[in-house]
């Protein structure tokens, strides 16, 4: 039925924060519309999450995922595990349990961190974890604790489109800081600290996957972890680390976290998502002991409590099964993937195509040749068969039109090879067209704040 509604439209202040307002009235086909909270008129759905339903079928290669690759796993073990879990402890996994999660876990979640230096030598403590509802909630938990609308947080420039949608729906604003192929610019950051001092705005915290980022695939170096660090702590800037990737480094051993290298002004967000399974939803936070305890009354208010039987089946699988092991055969696999994927941009790009090479994780960033545009470009991909997420969502201001990120962890290489191919015809062609016909006419943004593309949630 279509009804009479209000369209609230996204106004900004002098100071660069956004309000909502009513502006106009006019049609809409939705009931509700006038009743709606101003954090969510700027939440839309993706324009290309249906073009993705489309590239799940079986004869488009798709570097869109992010999700792992679960069947690498010893599924029949995994069953079996499970049975006798809920042989030993169904009951309880089945039963309600408490805000801040299993003691075990916690302590299991503990022995993980440690492996990229984040033990008691440097304040780490099982007490400190909360456990969430994947890394997700994590994010959502930190902002619901620290954001009020208008504050500013600053994120790589791209950043995890994930934690853009968290970050608008508590109504902040995102300021992007450059990245090069070493991370984080550390002179970026600080003129961005600066800048926004200057407005009168508070910037409550700096959100970074430093390792092996999400989506450019680039590793903030050794001596910029301290720079960035020491930048934050004299600007009394929290940092939150997103580190869901540190565990598949290609060569060597993982990096030191930066929560390993501080006591204090790090929260560190990790998951069990990429390491084991994106299907059993659990991640954590370890915070500083006092945010900690806002974190677990804001996680009882939003869900009372993590799931006792993911968290038992992750804690089962920690406890019992030779999770090193298959880590270490998963770093193999993406590994030749990864090698793959380079190989081919090598052999098949377009002059004038540019990439990062990641040293560990699960995607490389790709920047197109002058005049192309990876978003207008995508149908034409997926009727090529070939699909990837445009760069657009990777950012709050509509940034990142030549950019695109492929993910390298599902298609087995024989794949990836016809992927690319197929890639690189479609942007010859595309060029070609350029030249013929010149630049076509892209769409005007949208007028207020830009909403963020928000992929399914395998792509993110």
């Amino acid at each position: 039925m279509i009804v009479r509604g209000e369209i609230v439209t996204l106004a900004k202040s002098d100071s660069g924060s956004t309000s909502g307002r009513t502006d106009v009235t006019g049609t809409t086909l939705d009931d509700y519309t006038g009743r709606y909270a101003q954090r969510i008129q700027g939440m839309t759905a993706s324009e290309i999450r249906a073009l993705f339903a489309v590239a799940s079928r079986p004869e488009v290669v798709s570097f869109a995922g992010g999700a792992p690759y679960t069947a690498g796993l010893p599924i029949d073990a995994v069953g079996e595990m499970l049975n006798e879990l809920m042989a030993r402890r169904g009951v309880s996994a089945l039963q309600y349990g408490i805000g801040q999660g299993e003691e075990q876990l916690r302590e299991q979640i503990c022995s993980v961190m440690a492996l990229e230096g984040i033990d008691a030598s440097c304040g780490a403590s099982p007490d400190d974890v909360v456990v969430t509802t994947g890394g997700q909630q994590a994010l959502d938990l930190i902002a619901r604790v620290f954001l009020d609308p208008g504050d500013v947080v600053f994120a790589e420039g791209p950043t995890y489109v994930g934690a853009l949608g968290v970050f608008q729906a508590a109504q902040a604003e995102v300021v992007h800081v450059a990245m090069d192929d070493q991370g984080l610019i550390p002179e970026a950051l600080e003129e961005a600290i600066t800048t926004v001092a200057r407005s009168g705005r508070q910037a409550k915290f700096l959100y970074t996957v430093p390792t092996f980022q999400n989506p450019a695939g680039v590793t903030l170096s050794e001596q910029r972890r301290e720079r960035v660090l020491e930048i934050c702590q004299r600007a009394g800037l929290l940092v939150v680390e997103d580190n869901p990737y540190g565990l598949f480094r290609y060569e060597g051993e993982p990096l030191r976290a930066l929560r390993a290298r501080v006591r204090e002004g790090v929260i560190y967000v990790g998951t069990f998502s990429k390491t084991f399974s994106p299907g059993v939803r659990v991640g954590w936070v370890l915070a500083p002991h006092a945010v900690r305890e806002k974190l677990v009354l804001v996680n009882e208010a939003q869900i009372l409590c993590p799931s006792p039987f993911s968290q038992a089946v992750v804690s089962a699988y920690l406890s019992t099964m030779p999770w090193q092991e298959h880590l270490k055969g998963f770093r193999e696999l993406y590994r030749e993937r990864r090698d793959t994927m380079l190989e081919s941009l090598a052999s098949l790009m377009p002059a004038g195509t540019r990439w990062t090479r990641p040293e560990g994780g699960l995607f490389i960033w790709v920047t197109l040749p002058p005049g192309l545009h990876s978003k207008a470009m995508l149908p034409r991909a997926i009727n090529a068969r070939v699909a990837y997420v445009p760069g657009t969502g990777f950012y709050a201001d509509g940034s990142g039109t030549d950019t695109m990120r492929l993910s390298y962890c599902l298609p087995p290489p024989e794949r990836i090879r016809e992927g690319v191919r197929r890639l690189a015809s479609v942007m010859e062609q595309e060029m070609s067209v350029r030249a013929v016909f010149g630049a076509p006419a892209e769409r005007g943004d949208t007028v207020g704040r830009p909403s963020v593309d928000t992929p399914a949630p395998g792509v993110a």
